[in-house]
């Protein structure tokens, strides 16, 4: 339903995570028989959760650990880890600073040229303890890296920006990246965002994606809403996409996952993401929460270290354990954000649903208030929901 702005103007109302809720339906199933994979290319992960291409989060030790565990970690190409030999000095400075020297530490630090021979040693390093060489980049890193990318041997590569579309038109002289041949010749599954609409992500998988990332600015440490005014509230995002990709596997056979990235804190977001329609999500805050995490307990945007504009912050998250813990459990908090994987499993028998496509099935209303209702102590108190 549109709803009238001006004179000559009407939009469209466009709900958030937080304004949904999930109806049980007339049969429940055990948690043990629900099927959670989510397959890219492939890759079939038990776990259908990656974990955000953000130096606080992932590093190649953490990139190991996700896939031992079923999941996946996204390793930033243009973030410390190619730009330094020894990132870990790197991390404790970003970990250390004050919030007024933040950004300018920041932009002098990803000031440093990205290194092709790092691209292939943190790939190699991530292969040769068996884990899955995911790595990502923007646009221009594609350009320049998408040989060495291919030739190291990297399993799947994200293409990342704050808004992705196959019709760029840049500057007269300019190269601009063309996505369908960057599918065709990198020899590798790409998953590429970010986008929020259905025209987008048509366009992008008749291109010939192999995933689609959908989110603009929820994330924790971004701010992109509020330096672009961009954006739309991932509940609508998601139905959007996912309706996309429905009419592609109708018109080709072809089945693209859609990921829903940013604005995802707790088991129960994850759930509402997927009966929204994503076949998965990718988190950055909990997964840097874990004790391993090279962030120490801080978190922060990918387009942070921005020269000109930039568009996210650095958030304390903590640590609360390890991430076994918030990936599988047992859960030692009570407020959702450990045994993520519990949470989608127990949700998921609750609504009766034995796949993550029955899952998407399930029915949905606009709740404003579930997150508030009946919760008074716990708010007061700061437990559980109240936290």
């Amino acid at each position: 339903m549109n709803i009238q702005l001006g004179r000559s103007r009407s939009v469209r109302r466009a709900y958030g995570i937080d304004e949904i809720a999930l109806v049980p339906g007339e049969r429940t199933v055990d948690p043990e028989i629900t099927d959670t994979t989510l397959s890219i290319g492939r890759q079939k992960l038990e776990i259908p959760i990656i974990a955000s291409a953000m130096d606080g989060v992932v590093d190649v030790n953490m990139a190991i650990k996700l896939s031992k565990l079923g999941a996946l970690g996204v390793l930033n190409l243009e973030g410390v880890q190619t730009r330094y030999p020894n990132p870990k000095e790197v991390l404790k400075k970003i970990s250390s600073v004050g919030k007024e020297s933040f950004v300018p530490l920041m932009q002098e630090i990803y000031s440093r040229p990205i290194q092709e021979e790092l691209i292939q040693k943190r790939i190699q390093e991530i292969k040769s303890k068996g884990g899955i060489a995911a790595v990502s980049g923007t646009p221009q890193t594609a350009l320049r890296f998408q040989r060495t990318i291919s030739e190291s041997e990297a399993d799947i590569f994200f293409l990342q920006a704050t808004v992705v579309s196959t019709e760029h038109e840049g500057p007269e002289g300019s190269q601009s990246l063309d996505i369908e041949n960057l599918c065709k010749n990198i020899g590798i599954p790409v998953v590429v965002g970010n986008c929020v609409t259905y025209e987008v992500a048509l366009k992008l998988m008749r291109a010939g994606v192999n995933g689609v990332l959908v989110g603009i600015g929820p994330g924790a440490a971004c701010t992109s809403r509020g330096v672009l005014g961009v954006g739309i509230p991932q509940a609508t995002a998601i139905a959007d996409c996912a309706s996309a990709r429905d009419d592609f596997q109708k018109e080709s056979g072809k089945y693209i996952p859609v990921i829903a990235d940013g604005g995802i804190i707790t088991g129960g977001d994850i759930c509402k993401c997927i009966a929204c329609g994503a076949d998965g999500v990718m988190i950055g805050s909990p997964i840097a929460r874990a004790e391993e995490a090279p962030g120490q307990g801080f978190h922060w945007g990918m387009a942070t270290p921005s020269p000109v504009l930039p568009r996210g912050t650095r958030i304390k998250v903590g640590s609360t354990g390890s991430l076994e813990k918030i990936l599988k459990g047992p859960a030692i908090l009570d407020d959702g954000t450990h045994n993520l994987l519990g949470a989608i499993k127990t949700s998921m028998g609750t609504l009766g649903a034995r796949s993550i496509k029955e899952m998407q099935k399930v029915e949905i209303v606009v709740a404003p208030s579930l997150l508030t209702e009946g919760k008074v102590y716990q708010k007061a108190q700061q437990l559980g929901m109240g936290k």
